[in-house]
């Protein structure tokens, strides 16, 4: 991969000692103050600009400043935003980068990297598909989720957000109507999932809707009577306000937009279509591999996953063939729970199991603690088998690791270490919490989210139960393998759905062949790959790299080699484009070879 110029700032320079410039004229001095002071400007004001046109955002943030309002989605504040973003690239551009710290240049180029792509990407018209059937106006009530609703100020926001839902239903409403002129919609196939999430919002009885959830247990501190008249105003907005906004927005879906929408899967199928996968394979994965290369690395890796899966089957000793083992793990009820409390009760052991085994493979640990939560109901049946949700950044709120209850008896006990490991600790929360806890970087490198950097650690985190003695019994290990050979297959299937013109059914059954996931988890994660194009890239990608960085600096190290400190490095940039964390890594191998000799 082509390195960028901080790449070979930061190889070069990676000891402060050897690389110290010599006494700077003043107006030097001065000229590097006056861009960093420009920079950081830059920084903050957008970081703020983000906050303010996303309240959505501003709360997964944990500043609710503006938790009494949606984000404007009408077509004229989405072209304020698209112009935003060219002005803060401009900007951007004007700074002089040259005289920059090499702190401050990494910062630069972050930056850069994230608005320059954030300018290309606006010619796809994403804003013109607002409707997935794993998320959108139709489960707005999840935000609950991140709000505090502590006092009775907090439900006087939640109130007038639900006053305000009809103005957000209708700025959908004519997004959609814009991508249907324009031939920019979704795959039927996903879109027929969405209904029965409009549906769940139209209650008889207010005091049944989701977004009355909130209004149920309230605080102590609210006196009764303050109470009692906040949720008769909860009522009033959800009978009055958000059912008749639901019910118009739910006869529009169904009459008009379900029936235009587009047989086909690939997004290669839309307007500029193969350029937008391009686009996406090279955002989500932060490299320059093409979709040929892609499917040919998932091949191999696939390969080489089956010849270990082999071996597990025989060390158990399953006299059946690899199919027949996949079978056995996906049917035998000695591997499921029966009741969602108990799935949710084991759940929450394995991540107490895990924690105390950290410190085996990290030096530094973050302070922020997780919880695990239920995926709601809402969704659970059309989403993954988890999720994370990270912390607020202040540490004013934990993150949560959410867990499908959903048919418990299609959740197997044996993916639950390696699930656990890579949404939880040593995985997302860890690596959320450690970026969010770096003191010197600025706010949007704390929180920015590199996918082949956090879901590549995330797989690559799944493997570290090996390193923490976690893996004794080989129904685990198999488990590993089945999330290895899970983000391999998902390299073939993406790429052949939207580049190869492999069918829907094509796709399940290439998965279930090489995997042992239930049906109704690999039914959900192909639609995924359909409504997500090239984002499931990025997890084996991201792990590939992050392995090859491991073995380069154990060989090139020898003795010196020390896994915690390799980890520590690994996550003390924040989440950064892969060839930055290569230049990264690079000269932390450099410095530790330096010390070793000098030891």
């Amino acid at each position: 991969m082509r390195r960028t110029l901080v790449a070979m700032v930061l190889a070069a320079c990676w000891v402060p000692a050897l690389c110290a410039p010599a006494a700077a004229p003043a107006t030097a001095s001065a000229a590097r103050a006056d861009a960093a002071a420009a920079l950081h400007r830059l920084f903050d004001a957008e970081w703020e600009r983000g906050l303010r046109e996303s309240p959505e955002n501003a709360a997964y943030q944990g500043d609710h400043r503006f938790d009494d309002r949606w984000a404007d989605m009408s077509l004229a504040a989405i072209a304020r935003r698209h112009a935003a973003e060219r002005e803060a690239l401009a900007a951007l551009r004007r700074i002089d980068r040259a005289v920059l710290s090499p702190a401050d240049q990494l910062n630069y180029d972050t930056f850069a990297w994230l608005q320059e792509r954030a300018v290309q990407r606006q010619r796809f018209g994403e804003h013109l598909q607002p409707v997935g059937h794993q998320g959108g106006v139709q489960t707005a009530d999840g935000i609950a989720e991140l709000l505090p609703f502590a006092d009775a100020q907090d439900y006087r926001n939640w109130i007038a957000r639900l006053q305000a839902l009809p103005l957000l239903l209708e700025q959908t409403t004519t997004l959609m109507r814009a991508g249907m002129e324009a031939g920019s919609m979704p795959p039927k196939v996903l879109m027929q999932r969405v209904p029965a999430q409009i549906r769940a919002q139209l209650v008889d009885d207010p005091a049944a809707s989701p977004f009355y959830k909130p209004l149920r247990d309230m605080p102590a501190s609210i006196p009764a009577a303050e109470q009692e008249a906040l949720r008769k105003q909860a009522r009033a907005a959800i009978a009055e306000r958000v059912v008749p906004a639901y019910r118009a927005f739910g006869r529009f879906f169904e009459q008009q937009y379900l029936p235009q929408a587009r047989a086909g899967i690939a997004v290669t199928e839309l307007p500029d279509g193969p350029a937008f996968y391009d686009f996406l394979a090279g955002w989500y994965t932060t490299t320059d591999l093409d979709a040929g290369r892609i499917h040919e690395i998932g091949l191999q890796e696939v390969a080489r996953i089956r010849a270990e899966m082999e071996q597990v089957r025989r060390e158990v000793g399953f006299e059946g063939d690899l199919h027949a083992f996949f079978e056995h793990l996906r049917s035998d009820p000695k591997f499921f729970y029966q009741e969602p409390a108990q799935l949710l009760e084991a759940y929450q052991a394995m991540s107490k199991r895990v924690d105390p085994e950290l410190v085996k493979v990290f030096g530094t640990i973050p302070r922020l603690p997780y919880g695990v939560r239920p995926i709601p109901d809402t969704i659970a049946p059309d989403t993954t088998t988890a999720y994370y949700q990270p912390g607020a950044v202040d540490g004013s709120r934990a993150g949560y690791y959410y867990v499908n209850l959903y048919k418990p008896q299609t959740r197997p006990k044996w993916e639950m270490l390696a699930l656990t490991l890579h949404e939880a600790v040593p995985g997302h929360h860890f690596q959320f919490a450690r970026g969010a806890e770096l003191p010197d970087l600025p706010l949007f490198r704390r929180t920015a989210y590199f996918v082949a950097y956090g879901e590549g650690w995330g797989l690559y985190a799944e493997r570290l139960g090996y390193d923490m003695g976690l893996y004794a019994d080989p129904y685990d290990r198999m488990g590993q393998l089945a999330y290895d050979m899970w983000r391999a297959v998902r390299l073939v299937v993406d790429t052949g759905m939207h580049a190869k013109g492999w069918s829907r059914q094509q796709a399940i059954d290439y998965f279930m062949d090489n995997a042992p996931k239930t049906e109704q988890d690999v039914v959900n994660e192909i639609d995924r790959y359909i409504a997500w194009p090239g984002q499931a890239l990025a997890y084996k990608i991201g792990q590939l790299k992050i392995s090859q960085l491991r073995e380069q600096a154990a060989r090139e190290l020898g003795p010196a080699f020390d896994l915690r400190a390799f980890h520590d490095a690994v996550l003390e940039t924040g989440s950064v484009p892969l060839e930055t964390l290569e230049a990264h890594i690079q000269a932390w191998i450099t410095q530790r070879r330096r010390g070793a000799a000098g030891g």
